[in-house]
């Protein structure tokens, strides 16, 4: 990598953390508006935390 290279993590939409590359994770629009991409890190999809649409308010499990 050159320097001054970053590398920016995308975060859970339902727990907040950030993603790190490599991880069980999933990624989707969202079902109701379909225009943002919802981030899941895999111990939320296991335990079926809930996630808000930041655009149209749509919870998801």
């Amino acid at each position: 990598m050159s320097e001054g290279a970053t590398l920016s993590l995308v975060t859970c939409t339902s727990c907040g953390k950030p993603i790190q590359p490599g991880t069980e994770a999933t990624k989707f629009f969202c079902p109701n508006c379909g225009e943002i991409r919802i981030k899941r890190c895999g111990k939320c999809r296991k335990f079926g935390r809930t996630y808000k649409c930041p655009k149209c308010g749509f919870p998801g499990p």
